[in-house]
Formats: C-alpha cells, sequence, structure tokens
C-alpha cells in the first residue's frame, strides 16, 4: 500500500514538473535556447491563421480550427507584435552566447539579425503601402483561398466559405491602417492607386455565381464525388455565390471608393527620397534586402559594371543571329518578335508553353544529381497565374509546397500575353524558379529538420534570390542550355538583375523619374515595355528589394571562388553546395562566416 501511494506521489510530483517546465517554456526563460526559438517561432505561426494552412501541418485534424479564418489586420495586433518582438529580444540577449560553436552559433547570428531588423522595422510600420497592384492584400486575400487553402471535404468548404464570409472586416482593419499612413503624408504612387483600382474593377467584374472563388469551390467539390452528394455540393456553391455578392463584392467595393477618393490627393510617381525622412529609410530597406551595409552609390556603381560586362556577352551572341537594329536592346526586341520565337496565342499554345516548362524543369531535376548531394522530397509543379491578376504579376513566381508535402511547389507562368513568353527566356525563368534554383533550395530548407523551426523558415532576401539567381548561371555551367539562344536568356536575365541595382539606387537615392527608370532599362535588357514598366513599379512599390538578387548572387560566387582557391583539389562542387543548402537562408554576413569555417575544417 505504502508502496503504491509512494509510487502516486512521485508520478504527481512528475506531472507538476512537467505542468511547470511547459509554463516555463511558454512564459518565462525557456531553460534551453533551442526551446526559445521554438516558443517565438511558434507564438508567431500560431498568431497567423493563414501560415498555419500555409503549412498544412494540422489542416484536417480536430486542431484546425484556424482553417475558417484570415489574419488579424488590424492596428492593435500589429501593435501586439511588436510588444512581443521587443520581450522576446529581451529574453534572447540574457541566454550566454560565447560558449555556442557550430549550428548553434550560427542559430545565435542568425536569431541576432532578426532581432535588430525587428526592432528598427518597428521605426518604419507606416511605411510601405499594403494595398497596391503587385502584392496587394486585396489580391493576396482571394490568391490564398484559390491555391493554398485545401478543399477535401464538406468541412474544409465551409472552412472556405468561413474565409470568404471574413473578408469584409479584414477590408475594414486595412483601411484603418491606410488611413494612418494618409494623416502622416505617407501616399502611395498614383500609378500603383490607378492599376490597383483596375485590379479590383477586374476582380469585381463577373456574375458573382462565374466568379473565380465561386468556380474554384464548384471544381474541388465535383473531384470529392461521390463522398459528397450533389446536392450537399449545391448547397455550398451556392453559399459561396451569395457570400461574393453580399459579403465580398461590398468589401471590395467600399476599398474601391477609398482609392478612388484618394486620387483626388497629389500624388506622385516619385521613389522614397520623396517622403519623410527617405534617404534614412532607403538606407534601412538596403539593409534589410540585401543584409550588408552597401551604400547606394556603391550598389548603383557595381550594377553599372555588370551591365557593362554583360552586354559585351551578349553582343557576342547577338552578332550570330545577323538581326536587324542597330542597338543591342533593337536586336533583342526582334529576336523576342522572331515567329521561331513564340508561341500560338491560343488556348493550345498556351499548354504547349506550360508542358514545355514543364520537360525544362523535368530534365533539369535529373541532370542536378551531379552537383548536389542534397536534394528536395517534393516535386515542383507548372500553373498559370491566376487570371484576375495576370495583368500587373511578373512574367513568373514560386510558391513553396506545404511542410508536409501534400502540395508540391508551384512555379507561376503569367500567360495573360504569351508574345512576352520567347523561348529563348524560358530554361533561365525554369532554372531560377524551379530547380536549380527556388524549389531546390526552399524545398530541401523546409525539410531540415536538424536546425530550429525559425531557420527552417527563414527567408533572407539575399541568400533566396541570390541563390536562385546563381542557379540560373550553375544550369549554363551544367551544360543545360546548349543552345546559344538559351544562353542568352541567361545574359539577359543576369543583365535584368545588374540593371536592377542602377535602376532601383537610382529611382529611391538619384531622384530618376519612373520614365527614365523605364527608358534606361528597356535600352539596357531589351525587354518589352510592358515587362519593363511592370518591373519599374515593382521597384517603386518594394524598394530594395530588386538589389537582393545580384548582391547575393555575387556574394554566394565570390565564395565559392575563395573556397576554390583555397581548398584547390580537396575543393568538390556538390559539397560546397550541400553546405550552403544544409544551413538554409542566412544573412550574408553569416553565410560568410559558414564557409570560412568550413574551409578552416577542409584544410585542418
Amino acid at each position: 500500500m505504502r508502496a503504491g501511494r509512494r509510487l502516486i506521489w512521485v508520478l504527481l510530483a512528475l506531472l507538476a514538473a512537467a505542468v511547470l517546465l511547459i509554463a516555463q517554456t511558454w512564459w518565462l526563460k525557456p531553460l534551453r535556447l533551442n526551446w526559445f526559438y521554438d516558443r517565438t517561432f511558434l507564438q508567431s505561426l500560431i498568431d497567423s491563421p493563414m501560415a498555419m494552412s500555409n503549412l498544412q501541418l494540422l489542416d484536417g485534424t480536430w486542431l484546425d480550427g484556424y482553417s475558417g479564418k484570415l489574419d488579424d489586420f488590424s492596428i492593435a495586433h500589429e501593435d501586439k507584435e511588436f510588444d512581443r518582438a521587443r520581450a522576446n529580444k529581451a529574453v534572447f540577449e540574457s541566454y550566454d552566447a560565447a560558449h555556442l560553436t557550430g549550428a548553434d552559433k550560427v542559430s545565435w547570428q542568425v536569431a541576432d539579425f532578426q532581432n535588430r531588423l525587428q526592432q528598427e522595422q518597428e521605426k518604419w510600420r507606416w511605411y510601405g503601402y499594403p494595398v497596391n497592384p503587385l502584392f496587394g492584400v486585396q489580391s493576396q486575400l482571394p490568391d490564398f483561398l484559390l491555391n493554398t487553402h485545401p478543399i477535401t471535404n464538406a468541412k474544409s468548404a465551409r472552412h472556405y466559405l468561413s474565409r470568404m464570409q471574413a473578408i469584409p472586416t479584414a477590408a475594414e482593419l486595412i483601411l484603418a491602417g491606410l488611413t494612418v499612413r494618409e494623416t502622416k503624408g505617407l501616399l502611395p504612387n498614383q500609378f500603383a492607386v490607378q492599376k490597383t483600382i483596375d485590379q479590383i474593377q477586374g476582380f469585381m467584374a463577373p456574375p458573382p455565381r462565374q466568379h473565380p472563388l465561386v468556380l474554384n469551390l464548384e471544381t474541388k467539390l465535383q473531384a470529392l464525388s461521390p463522398t459528397l452528394a450533389p446536392d450537399q455540393q449545391s448547397i455550398l456553391v451556392e453559399q459561396a455565390s451569395q457570400t461574393v455578392e453580399k459579403s465580398v463584392y461590398p468589401a471590395y467595393q467600399k476599398l474601391l471608393a477609398h482609392l478612388q477618393d484618394l486620387q483626388k490627393r497629389p500624388l506622385n510617381n516619385d521613389g522614397v527620397w520623396a517622403l519623410p525622412d527617405g534617404e534614412a529609410y532607403y538606407k534601412f530597406l538596403i539593409w534589410q534586402h540585401t543584409t550588408t551595409h552597401l551604400s547606394a552609390e556603391d550598389l548603383h556603381q557595381k550594377g553599372l559594371a555588370e551591365v557593362d560586362r554583360i552586354g559585351r556577352e551578349m553582343d557576342a551572341i547577338l552578332a550570330q543571329e545577323h538581326l536587324a537594329g542597330e542597338r543591342r536592346a533593337d536586336k533583342m526586341r526582334a529576336l523576342a518578335h522572331r515567329a521561331d520565337q513564340l508561341y500560338p496565342d491560343t488556348p493550345a499554345g498556351r499548354d504547349q508553353l506550360l508542358q514545355d516548362y514543364q520537360r525544362i524543369i523535368d530534365e533539369a531535376d535529373l541532370a542536378s544529381h551531379a552537383v548536389f548531394g542534397l536534394r528536395p522530397q517534393m516535386g515542383v509543379v507548372v500553373k498559370r497565374v491566376p487570371a484576375f491578376s495576370e495583368k500587373t504579376a511578373p512574367m513568373g513566381y514560386y510558391q513553396p509546397p506545404s511542410l508536409e508535402g501534400e502540395r508540391p511547389g508551384q512555379f507561376f507562368t503569367n500567360l495573360h500575353k504569351i508574345e512576352s513568353t520567347p523561348k529563348f527566356v524560358m530554361h533561365t525563368l525554369a532554372y531560377h524558379e524551379a530547380i536549380p534554383g527556388h524549389h531546390l533550395q526552399i524545398a530541401l530548407q523546409m525539410k531540415l529538420t536538424e536546425l530550429p523551426f525559425f531557420r527552417r523558415a527563414a527567408g533572407f532576401s539575399a541568400y533566396v534570390e541570390g541563390w536562385a539567381l546563381y542557379a540560373e548561371r550553375l544550369a549554363w555551367e551544367m551544360g543545360l542550355e546548349k543552345n546559344p539562344l538559351d544562353n542568352l536568356g541567361r545574359l539577359q536575365a543576369e543583365m535584368f538583375r545588374a540593371v536592377r541595382l542602377v535602376v532601383d539606387t537610382g529611382l529611391h537615392a538619384k531622384h530618376w523619374s519612373r520614365e527614365q527608370a523605364i527608358a534606361y532599362m528597356a535600352r539596357e535588357t531589351g525587354m518589352g515595355e510592358n515587362e519593363v514598366t511592370i518591373e519599374v513599379e515593382r521597384y517603386l512599390i518594394d524598394p530594395g528589394q530588386a538589389l537582393a538578387y545580384k548582391v547575393g548572387m555575387m556574394k554566394i560566387l565570390a565564395l565559392r571562388e575563395h573556397a576554390q582557391a583555397e581548398l584547390g583539389a580537396r575543393f568538390h562542387l556538390s559539397e560546397f553546395h550541400d553546405l550552403l543548402l544544409s544551413n538554409g537562408a542566412l544573412p550574408l554576413d553569416v553565410l560568410d562566416s559558414v564557409v570560412n569555417d568550413w574551409i578552416q575544417s577542409k584544410r585542418a
């Protein structure tokens, strides 16, 4: 009897200790640093129902109550996030980092960078306009429902409806944030307002029953037959149609009216230099996007030098094509419109383009075994950009797979104007967005289970975009672009990123006009006017982000050359790639130290 009582007391004591340990880990200072990392990551993840659905960790379980909710877009919620970030920074700095080595040291460096970045971001919280034609919330919400929210049964369909019904609340909260920005004189560019108005009007054009949000639900429900009876499907589809008519459209109409009123104010198309404290803001954006402290002038001059170098290589290939025109831009445009480079402007032509992209990706996947030891398990599929956003969307973009692999990686290509995708550019874009670019790096990073969660989700632009641009060159080095015109497409893409260094700094530090930037970019790249206009407007909407590509690529190439010089015959390209990929996305200074530590260990 005494032994039994003693066992009960021991079990109760263990249970109490476990409860106290959990409480300390969640609310106080966790005993281990990695537990602290996991806590802060989970806090931010749980706070975002849309991020939870994106990962699809708990979808379909009894814990998936978040699946019927959208994120909280309120100012109060943003205040809470900043408060939590300050509190977590204080806890983080209370740990002793002096003894950390290896992966633990790298995690500390990454977390330290993120904490300093969050602290600085609070100063600029009202800068940037969340409603815009490129990545505005007004297009992200329907895009999320169409491409991320899973519909696998009646319950998930009802959650889909709940999220549609939550759009009016989200819109009201977003409008409150816009009002604060506008009272501070932080106004969007004139072109951005007009194009967002056009986008919203296009979104609201279909009859409710024919709206993409309704047709998407109907198509996915039909795929569930016979597990879901036709009458149940009809009820859900009709509810979706009613929600579009009575909830979604009125919410977007309010947003539309707000933007139309905003057009009455003195808007301009200037860079951030025209904003209050614009110079300091741009300095912050350079650091945020490149993870370096390079100055705008340094970046501008590096861009000019690279434009000159790449231009000479392009001219050598163009000379063999005997194209009409005196300038490089004229010859590139002539090539882009040559019959052998175009797909038919028909449904069959668009289907063939999608199939050819998939073939290019599959071939690159097979060839990449030679230079990579680490490879993702999840595949990547090619899809068309949703019709409602294709007028303002870029030529292509990538969306990662779900964490559990139920949704593959997705490469979206813009087929609004099929002539904007000449065949000689397709290889490079596929390599950038899929393999060996974004998909290989991001899908692999998501599965690095030995790293803390926050590092598996890290997305430093200079590394992520730098890797994808490096992947374009790597594919050429691997012999995947045997046709000289495909190599010309690669060089044009690299020229495009070099020009970005010049144009972004020109717009935001040197007071270039929108029209001046468009003319320069068109002249140096030979890209079409529509595509160049979209790009330059992207740099005005998202200042500094375009700098990340070339800065990151140059850093990776410099580190590779340094490692080759230091290691000689002991350098193996696949080992170098695996080193970079096994650490996930890193700030460039941290990447530098990781590679140099690896070189020293190899030499030892």
